[in-house]
């Protein structure tokens, strides 16, 4: 071999035989220090490969002499995330990995991906039309997937963390006005899931959490629920999932106008039971099919709530948007902020702050009064 070094290049060798080059530099490991190869076809990629290994020694960021691809690791990855997270979660996670993320930079050795490859990435997706905050959830999930490589020590850093993805346009949120929550309710009246849509835009539970909810979580004489589990779906049908969080599992005061249509749909039900007879099957559950099984939300929205929409002369919203609709009554009657985030169980009483920052306005002119009042003002 012929030794040939250039300034500042390290130890970089062509290999007469073969006429392949190669480089050398020296790194610690827990036996001593000892040295590290680095091949390649031409002296401009092996100088390119030994520029990272001495920039990662410099950092004092782990070697991995692994070969495995972005994309194998990704579909790796998901395999063992799958017990781990929610159904849906694992879907949507999926669909971002497969579909953008493996087959534009799933060639890429996991130990050399840059972050100049996510950024390009992202700039590829935005120009085949995804949208920014389409673009920003792929980068949150390469984020998680890459901070569990470096975890695991199978690429120096997590990259996502030096990139900056397309800032996502906030969502304005839907309130329905009290005029338009009593318009819903007078259309409701009758509807097979009259009770449903009442508990919803009073309680502000997620649609999840209603169709979840089992009767031996519904005391009607002390007027509360407890919500103790959500409806999640996977690939064979649906399940039965722990709440997001901890904060989620919570007791909920119902109204007497919630009382009052959930006493109506459970004598309603009671009648749908005798006539299915053997065909009922019984989960306990509050909002259930004409034989007993757990509702689909999507067939909710569509043969439910948009006819729902329309006999009350409302614009179409989501059901998500009740949720906010309930909160936002709730806090424009004076209710503390913090009660508010204790029935809607949000983790953290900042997130209800920032979701509902347009109510408080108003809040802080009655509290100005208030204090007016008090001093005499």
């Amino acid at each position: 071999m012929s030794k040939r070094r250039g300034s500042g290049e390290g130890s970089i060798y062509e290999i007469k035989a073969t006429g392949r080059w190669c480089a050398a530099i020296s790194e610690q490991t827990a036996l001593g220090r000892r040295r590290k190869w680095l091949y390649g076809k031409t002296r401009r990629e092996v100088q390119e490969k030994l520029t990272v290994a001495l920039r990662t020694r410099q950092l004092g960021l782990p070697q991995s002499d692994d070969r495995r691809t972005v994309g194998a690791y990704l579909t790796e990855w998901l395999a063992t995330t799958e017990a781990t997270i929610r159904p849906r979660t694992f879907v949507r996670y999926s669909q971002y990995l497969r579909i953008h993320a493996i087959p534009i930079i799933g060639h890429i050795v996991l130990s050399h991906l840059g972050p100049e490859h996510l950024q390009q990435l992202y700039a590829n997706r935005l120009q085949a039309g995804l949208s920014p905050t389409s673009v920003a959830h792929l980068h949150t999930v390469m984020h998680t997937a890459l901070g569990r490589a470096e975890a695991w020590g199978l690429t120096p850093r997590n990259v996502a963390r030096l990139v900056r993805p397309p800032r996502a346009p906030r969502r304005e949120m839907t309130a329905l006005t009290p005029e338009q929550v009593g318009s819903l309710l007078v259309a409701a009246r009758g509807d097979r899931l009259e009770a449903l849509f009442v508990v919803a835009v009073t309680t502000g539970m997620r649609q999840g959490e209603l169709l979840a909810l089992r009767w031996a979580n519904v005391d009607l004489a002390a007027a509360t629920v407890a919500v103790r589990a959500t409806l999640g779906e996977k690939k064979s049908g649906f399940e039965f999932v722990e709440p997001k969080s901890a904060r989620s599992r919570r007791q909920i005061a119902l109204t007497a106008i919630a009382v009052a249509a959930v006493r109506r749909h459970r004598a309603a039900q009671l009648e749908e039971r005798m006539r299915a007879g053997t065909s009922w099957t019984d989960h306990d559950l509050v909002f259930a099919s004409e034989v007993g099984g757990p509702l689909d939300g999507s067939n909710v929205l569509r043969r439910s709530f948009y006819p729902l929409l329309r006999r009350a002369g409302l614009a179409r919203v989501r059901f998500h948007d009740l949720r906010h609709s309930a909160a936002t009554l709730m806090l424009s009657r004076g209710v503390p902020l913090k009660i508010v985030s204790e029935i809607l169980g949000h983790s953290q009483i900042s997130i209800t702050a920032d979701t509902y920052m347009h109510v408080t306005p108003g809040m802080q002119r009655e509290a100005a009064a208030a204090v007016d009042a008090a001093l005499g003002s």
